[in-house]
């Protein structure tokens, strides 16, 4: 296959997918890491695919209004990902009941609960109840919603809702495909919405975890607003007059330094 034919594949594979790792255009294209790698760079230079760690993106990234998948998400602002997901685990209490919603900083911090014991984890998303189920430990009870599985790997829809309907958390983790202050929390997908209302009716107090590139992107659909968050963690990449704005709405803003390199 010509470098040319291969570059308009990957070029295809992400304008359908919003992303695609090295690995697997490997496996997809029979060459070596190394040429794929260079095909990438090609590209990115000719601004039609953003290199990521891992691979490539689509140049408009998180501002796409239509949902990609998890894995795509899972590409996109790592480091930012990671740091929220430390503050965050920093404001479970021992013993309590949270609420994880579907979304790749969720996970993130998901990956991190086994160092606080005792919770009752109520979710709706695959990834964060595989892990959770896979690290045990830590005297965890998990409940997975039911429902309707989303490209982002979420349980969303009525079965959804009705198991969300008869829960209670101490502390809800959400996270938004957009953060605006005008719009809120916003999603591409309007069954995802319903379900993510009744996440935040179950939270006593709410939590949303947002890297700064979310900030000022509008979905299709919002499931809350700015003042029914207690919480907002983000990283420093956010502006100071986004700061600003958020400080006036949200009950508190915790802002994080994403530290390269590290998990």
């Amino acid at each position: 296959m010509l470098a040319s034919q291969r570059r308009s594949l990957i070029t295809e594979f992400v304008e359908r997918e919003g992303a695609v790792r090295i690995s697997e255009l490997v496996d997809r294209l029979g060459v070596s890491d190394m040429t794929i790698r260079r095909d990438i760079d090609r590209l990115s230079c000719d601004g039609v695919v953003e290199r990521v760690h891992g691979g490539a993106v689509h140049p408009d990234g998180a501002h796409r209004s239509e949902e990609p998948g998890f894995a795509a998400k899972s590409l996109l602002q790592q480091a930012q990902k990671r740091a929220i997901a430390r503050a965050a685990v920093d404001l479970v209490e021992p013993g309590s009941a949270i609420g994880i919603s579907a979304g790749t900083t969720t996970v993130e911090l998901a990956r991190r609960l086994t160092t606080v014991p005792g919770l009752t984890v109520v979710t709706n998303s695959l990834p964060a109840a595989q892990l959770l189920h896979e690290t045990g430990g830590a005297g965890h009870t998990l409940v997975l919603t039911g429902g309707v599985r989303t490209p982002s790997d979420a349980l969303v829809g009525p079965i959804a809702v009705a198991a969300l309907e008869s829960l209670h958390v101490d502390l809800l983790f959400i996270g938004s495909h957009g953060v605006d202050v005008t719009a809120g929390l916003t999603t591409p997908n309007l069954v995802e919405a319903d379900t993510n209302r009744a996440l935040i009716r179950a939270g006593h107090r709410v939590c949303v975890l947002a890297d700064s590139t979310k900030w000022g992107v509008v979905s299709l659909s919002t499931f809350g607003g700015l003042a029914d968050v207690d919480v907002l963690v983000t990283d420093s990449g956010l502006s100071p007059t986004a700061r600003r704005a958020a400080r006036e709405q949200v009950g508190q803003l915790i802002v994080v330094k994403p530290e390269r390199g590290t998990a």
